[in-house]
């Protein structure tokens, strides 16, 4: 139970923010506006007489609520405590903030300090939480596992209050093993070894140590997309807490305008606190990876390419190709038992330089598992970038060249790394999604591709520097895709950069249906007005 001292004490703290009562004009008003606010919390009485009591004497709070002059940061001190008294002292970190909080996020660019970081542990918590920032008019950001590279889009400064949503990791599996409820915090590794038991999988991230909401959201693009779709294709419910605290479930029955805008709409509703997954019955898989020097990367890029023309329609096969500067790392995945599947056939005369993996027939966990160690947790600064075009073996060449001379220039001046990665998405992905109800992604029904690069660095003033390279890239592909009729104007919300705006190539129709959905579940537009960033409505 949430002692009710402590709040007294911590109140206490913040000193001019607990100053005089307000004006007796005022008295009336702001009780007006509290009391209803304070019972929406559902607080047990006694606690919430004692809360109801402090705030009132706030003169800085009642400044606020009488639309006077106030200040921010002694506002967001007092919407930190009131989420105390809501959901515990134990469920919020308050300033100094533990500093294991504030490095969370992946990428040292997105480290910040905010006023309070909440740990909700229910749906519940959750929607106290939002109750608390829609009514004291908060900064925040909310954290899923943190592995976006832009910052402020899972981190805030202070004034702001972050919402971590680690403790919501359950994974729980239904009798007829057919659907996977997870936790948004929760991450991907742990999600697979949890299912593996029962012999299924689910359509989810293919690095393990990232987090189950971002993913989801922003589309989700698995090594069985090609075959199922893509993540958010396979939710079959999305449990949400909309901005004024209310619990929704979105499925194709109930709110399916909701349903069809969270399937890669972003974080622009509510908070998703439980995805209800469709499994899928994959667990034995055939897959190798190898490695290879330079020189045959344009014969690489030559079997890529046939293989999406050609292999690609075997829709249990799919290519991993990831090239850096010095090498090109080909990993080839079916999702059955297999004996040298046939659709991969372009490759196999290409002699490695490396077999890192020889070909076998092992499990997505495994699968997983190995490719969890070739992610460093290691503190640097990090980007992601993209862009996309038809199959195109002249661009991708063209393309690859331009990149690899400017990315070897960056790591000569200032060490940093980065890759080449063309991610397929063959027109069965496409037709996946549109069979189970369609999203908001507005993706051609053509075989495809998705470029993205990955850009690893550690000097904060070699910023601007390193990242000129990703977006010369991605211009260039726009450039030259544009001359040769190749260039699809999409861009893959979980590869977007911080300055880039994927919602915008949704096309009008779509943009304008995920506005009228978010006015319609946030009519107040906290989501829009009030997240500190993210790839907002609000900015198309």
């Amino acid at each position: 139970m949430f002692d009710i001292g402590f709040l007294c004490c911590c109140f206490s703290i913040i000193g001019s923010a607990l100053t005089a009562s307000p004006p007796p004009t005022n008295r009336v008003l702001v009780q007006s506006k509290l009391q209803p606010f304070v019972n929406s919390l559902a607080l047990p009485p006694t606690q919430a007489q004692s809360l109801s009591n402090k705030l009132v004497q706030d003169s800085n709070l009642g400044a606020f609520l009488s639309g006077k002059d106030y200040q921010s940061s002694l506002l967001l001190v007092v919407a930190c405590l009131s989420i105390q008294a809501s959901l515990g002292a134990e469920s919020v970190d308050t300033i100094p903030i533990n500093q294991t909080e504030t490095e969370a996020n992946w990428s040292q660019g997105c480290w910040r300090s905010p006023t309070c970081v909440v740990l909700p542990e229910s749906a519940q918590d959750v929607s106290k939480a939002l109750k608390n920032i829609r009514f004291f008019g908060s900064k925040f950001a909310v954290r899923s596992g943190g592995h976006s590279p832009n910052p402020g889009f899972s981190s805030i400064d202070n004034p702001g209050i972050l919402i971590d949503l680690q403790k919501l990791n359950q994974v729980q599996i239904s009798q007829d093993k057919k659907v996977a409820s997870l936790g948004p915090g929760g991450r991907w590794g742990d999600v697979l070894a949890a299912l593996d038991p029962h012999g299924v999988s689910v359509i989810g991230g293919r690095i393990p140590q990232v987090g189950v909401a971002g993913v989801i959201l922003g589309g989700g693009l698995f090594h069985f997309s090609g075959e199922y779709g893509l993540a958010a294709d396979n939710v079959k419910n999305f449990e949400i807490i909309l901005s004024d605290g209310t619990l929704k479930n979105a499925n194709a029955d109930s709110n399916p305008d909701l349903y069809w805008a969270l399937k890669g709409g972003g974080a622009n509703f509510g908070i998703v606190t439980r995805f209800d997954l469709y499994t899928i019955p994959v667990r034995d898989i055939w897959f190798q990876v190898a490695i290879y020097t330079p020189d045959k990367i344009p014969t690489i890029l030559a079997a890529f390419a046939e293989w999406q023309n050609k292999g690609a329609s075997d829709v249990k096969s799919t290519v991993a190709l990831i090239i850096a500067p010095e090498a090109a790392t080909v990993g080839l995945i079916y999702s059955a038992p297999a004996d040298k599947p046939e659709a991969f056939d372009p490759f196999y005369s290409i002699p490695p330089a490396t077999v890192a993996v020889p070909a076998n027939n092992g499990t997505v966990l495994s699968l997983t598992n190995i490719l969890g160690t070739t992610f460093s947790n290691a503190p640097q600064r990090h980007d992601y970038r993209g862009s996309s075009s038809k199959v195109d073996l002249q661009l991708y060449e063209e393309v690859y060249t331009f990149w690899r001379e400017e990315a070897m220039a960056v790591h000569e001046a200032t060490g940093a790394n980065m890759t080449f990665t063309l991610q397929p998405i063959p027109v069965n992905l496409v037709d996946q999604g549109i069979a189970k109800g369609g999203n908001p992604l507005g993706l051609p029904r053509i075989n495809h591709q998705w470029w993205t690069t990955l850009v690893d660095w550690n000097n904060a003033e070699d910023d601007e520097k390193v990242r000129a390279v990703p977006i010369a890239t991605s211009e260039k592909w726009k450039e030259l895709g544009e001359q040769r009729g190749s260039y699809i104007p999409f861009l893959f919300m979980n590869d977007g950069s911080r300055d880039q705006s994927p919602l915008s190539m949704y096309g009008a129709e779509n943009v304008a249906r995920l506005k009228s959905v978010s006015r319609k579940y946030d009519p107040s537009q906290v989501f829009q007005k009030l997240q500190s960033n993210g790839f907002l409505l609000s900015k198309v």
